[in-house]
């Protein structure tokens, strides 16, 4: 439940920055970053709702469970770049030349929202790391750390990092898949400009190896702790 707190906390925490920034330094409200950090958040949500969807239609008919956690998975996949999104959030665009707020806010402001977006990123994938590792491997902690599993989570992280640089440098949202033809065409005409698939793959690697190695980090203390805890209770 701390650890929970924690990111709850964390990403107030970023939300208060953006007002304050606002009403102390008289300045306009960066909308813009409120959103991110709701959508940042969204995914958690999804996911959250098709497992409780999923086992509410389990419980009706069985056949139809699989189905609504692969359309749920689907969406939260679409959503997660969101997530990461926030990152980029670094590089202080929003502020103007003759900008009244102090650097050291802003640089505080955008860590806080890095920060809130790996975190988000880092529950959302453990979340379904753990829930599909015991579904398909099955129930005990262990099934977490086979090798199949830590592949699977470096596959999401890898396209986490391709769309943070689809949102970022082509200004595509998730939302934009609804229209396939305008989303392929505007990847195609900028992947055929020289440098930018190298740029691309630049970026979502070293994103994807940022994420990864927090994701191991928090992921190794919270599946290393539940591991200790079950070994002592087989013990007992």
């Amino acid at each position: 439940m701390l650890f929970v707190a924690g990111v709850v906390a964390l990403n107030l925490y970023a939300i208060a920055l953006v007002l304050l920034r606002a009403a102390v330094y008289r300045t306009r409200l960066y909308r813009p970053m409120l959103w991110n950090v709701w959508l940042s958040v969204l995914p958690i949500l999804i996911l959250i709702l098709g497992m409780l969807l999923a086992a509410l239609v389990g419980q009706i008919d069985g056949r139809l469970a699989p189905p609504a956690l692969v359309l749920s998975g689907i969406v939260w996949l679409l959503l997660l770049p969101n997530a990461g999104y926030l990152i980029t959030e670094l590089n202080l665009s929003h502020r103007d030349e003759d900008d009244p707020v102090p650097l050291w806010y802003d640089l505080i402001l955008g860590i806080t929202l890095a920060m809130s977006g790996v975190v988000n990123t880092v529950v959302n994938v453990l979340l379904v790391h753990v829930f599909v590792s015991l579904a398909v491997f099955g129930d005990e902690v262990a099934a977490v750390n086979r090798p199949e599993s830590w592949i699977a989570v470096a596959a999401v992280l890898l396209l986490l990092g391709f769309g943070m640089y689809l949102g970022r440098y082509l200004r595509l949202n998730s939302w934009d898949v609804r229209h396939p033809v305008a989303f392929a065409r505007k990847a195609a005409a900028h992947f055929r400009i020289r440098g930018n698939l190298l740029a691309c793959v630049g970026f979502s690697l070293t994103y994807a190896l940022f994420i990864g190695l927090i994701y191991v980090i928090i992921a190794g203390l919270v599946l290393g702790t539940f591991e200790a805890l079950e070994a002592v209770r087989a013990s007992a």
